[in-house]
């Protein structure tokens, strides 16, 4: 039976949702293994994305107080999973830096088993396909951040 366009579209949007809520669960699952609140994973997630981020951008892309964010940025220092640097362009900025020791050791092992997993689902899929699932990644991102 073949499904409209638009019957495959609401198909694949649920199906993004039911995805990204089972990622923000295990990101959450991970988290609290490790000490860490959602706010945090949130936090380490954005600066495995972009690098060293400064605290106002950290809040200008979480919508956080500074407040906020200074408290987050206290708690993943403290666990290891940040520093905080001198901005190398404005000495009086503080950039917010990721641990890649820290993250490699503490939070690699914990999503070994679900990066295999999508590992084997993308192994299941052709050069063409993983091309088209790359492409509408890319343009869901983008129009996400926009």
């Amino acid at each position: 039976m073949t499904s409209s366009r638009e019957e495959l579209a609401g198909e694949i949007q649920q199906r993004m949702i039911r995805f990204i809520a089972e990622v923000v669960l295990y990101n959450h699952a991970v988290s609290a293994k490790v000490g860490l609140g959602a706010s945090d994973s949130q936090f380490m997630t954005l600066l495995q994305a972009y690098g060293p981020l400064t605290p106002r951008q950290l809040a200008e892309h979480t919508g956080l107080t500074s407040g906020t964010v200074t408290g987050v940025i206290d708690r993943l220092e403290s666990h290891g999973f940040i520093t905080r640097e001198a901005d190398p362009d404005d000495r009086r900025k503080v950039v917010v830096t990721p641990s890649l020791e820290a993250i490699q050791q503490k939070l690699v092992p914990l999503y070994a088993e679900q990066g295999a997993r999508m590992y084997g689902v993308l192994a299941r899929r052709s050069v063409a396909e993983l091309e088209t699932i790359s492409e509408f990644l890319k343009d869901s991102v983008a129009e996400a951040g926009s």
